[in-house]
């Protein structure tokens, strides 16, 4: 039996030392991957919950996917909502990458519906800036400073494409704490990124 394998390995050996060079130069190496499969899971549904003092009076989503928060961030002080604001959609270039202290994105897709997504973000800065690759209907963000004022910037639903907006302006400085947004793609996916710069 040994002397069998000897051969055979020794025979192996041989063939492969023999065979043309254009022969071996010319095949290809195939790797073959498994599909890649988009696990989705169950679409669970919320009630969308706003506190006492919100103010938006309009009728808003009855249900909304909600997305946890990457970052938990806590705010000490009581929340006191400062009067609506309205938001006009002008479109503006992002600041340069040196004047931007945080950023965080948040993916969704068509068939969720209405989604609440929270930002974590921590840091002080005078302008929020949206960023939209796809497009997105939104609903309305709260912006919520360290002092517990809460900032309402009102989308009234409108759709609106790809893109670099001002989200929020305070030139005094302040210390956002999070920043929530009901949005919903309709794109088959759309991302929503969110930037804070000084």
């Amino acid at each position: 039996m040994k002397k069998l394998i000897t051969y055979f390995s020794g025979f192996a050996l041989v063939v492969i030392v023999l065979a043309p060079i254009e022969y071996t130069a010319g095949q290809r190496r195939v790797v073959v991957r498994p599909a890649r499969r988009v696990v989705r899971h169950p679409i669970r549904r919320s009630t969308l919950i706003v506190r006492h003092g919100h103010p938006l009076r309009r009728t808003l989503p009855a249900s909304v996917v909600v997305r946890p928060a990457r970052r938990t961030v806590v705010v000490g002080a009581p929340l006191v909502y400062l009067p609506g604001l309205t938001w006009a959609a002008h479109s503006v270039s992002l600041p340069a990458r040196e004047r931007l202290v945080w950023q965080d994105s948040e993916q969704i897709d068509r068939d969720e519906g209405w989604v609440d997504t929270n930002f974590g973000v921590d840091s002080e800065g005078n302008s929020l800036f949206l960023d939209i690759k796809g497009r997105t209907q939104l609903n309305f963000a709260e912006i919520t400073f360290a002092n517990g004022n809460v900032q309402v910037v009102d989308f009234d639903e409108k759709t609106h494409g790809a893109g670099s907006y001002r989200l929020l302006d305070f030139a005094d400085g302040r210390h956002v704490k999070t920043v929530r947004m009901v949005a919903k793609s309709e794109s088959d996916e759309t991302t929503l990124a969110v930037y804070l710069s000084k």
